[in-house]
């Protein structure tokens, strides 16, 4: 299996994080010139919290900088300890597609439910990794 395989999980995830992040620029800025709030209005968290009434792409914006952080140092510990096989990339790409749906969700129509399902999903994903590379580093 290609070692450097692991790293296509990584590179999707920023792929995420790259979109989410223009989403809310785009919602943000848009927002702004509609309601002509002046940029210094939204300096702080509060200041924007008070006047940016859609915070759907910032909220996600920073989920993505939550769990996918384990994420990220799974795929490092996985490289490291040179345990790239097909269970890590399945649960890899397993997480990286339950962020993007949950992300999905979570930029649109906002289903608590639904995203609550996907963020659980995912998080199960990442201990499963997490429990794996873990087994293997105890056997040695």
């Amino acid at each position: 299996m290609d070692d450097k395989a692991i790293w296509l999980p990584a590179l999707a995830m920023a792929g995420l994080t790259f979109v989410v992040w223009w989403r809310m620029y785009f919602m943000r800025v848009g927002q702004m010139k509609r309601d002509r709030i002046h940029p210094q209005k939204v300096a702080t968290s509060a200041g924007a919290a008070a006047l940016l009434t859609d915070s759907r792409a910032a909220d996600n914006f920073r989920n993505l900088f939550e769990l996918p952080l384990l994420f990220y140092v799974a795929l490092v510990v996985a490289d490291r300890i040179g345990l790239v096989d097909g269970i890590v990339l399945a649960l890899a790409w397993l997480f990286v597609a339950l962020r993007v749906l949950h992300s999905a969700i979570h930029v649109t129509y906002n289903k608590v439910m639904h995203r609550f399902m996907a963020y659980v999903a995912g998080g199960i994903a990442l201990w499963g990794l997490w429990t794996y590379i873990g087994l293997a580093l105890l056997r040695g």
